[in-house]
């Protein structure tokens, strides 16, 4: 079964020519863990974020595995994308990530992508907004000291 068009990244949201992929390589910036490295070429702003994948050989010698990984890693950015920085993102998969769950992922290209500057510290990532210090009645009050 297919997903519907509307929960799909689409198409115009994809890195997908060569000089594309050689462009961010070359002159994008780049922010590595031992599960994915991310290159991100910032772009202008009425340019949108969108995402290139490379998942090698390297990975996992079968197709559905690296397919697979694909499949998580599109999924994890299109969630995010919302609160990206425009520009063009390509996620290079390493040999690690085959046997990590979609949370480990997803914290991965989070830690990245805040490295990089391309996601804001306070951008919700998920539907739920999140709880401030100040809302929450079992947060312990800040230690102030003179100093």
């Amino acid at each position: 079964m297919r997903p519907s068009s509307d929960h799909r990244l689409p198409r115009t949201a994809r890195v997908r020519a060569r000089a594309d992929f050689d462009r961010v390589f070359a002159r994008g910036h780049r922010a590595a863990h031992p599960l994915l490295a991310l290159h991100w070429l910032p772009a202008p702003p009425p340019a949108g974020p969108r995402l290139g994948l490379a998942v090698s050989r390297k990975v996992d010698s079968r197709a559905v595995v690296r397919n697979r990984l694909k499949r998580r890693l599109r999924e994890l950015f299109r969630h995010r994308r919302p609160a990206l920085a425009g520009g063009d993102y390509v996620i290079v998969a390493r040999p690690a990530c085959r046997d990590a769950d979609a949370a480990a992922l997803g914290a991965a290209l989070d830690r990245l992508l805040r490295r990089l500057g391309a996601l804001p510290d306070d951008a919700a990532v998920g539907t739920m907004p999140r709880a401030s210090a100040v809302d929450s009645p079992s947060a312990p009050a800040p230690d102030v000291r003179p100093g």
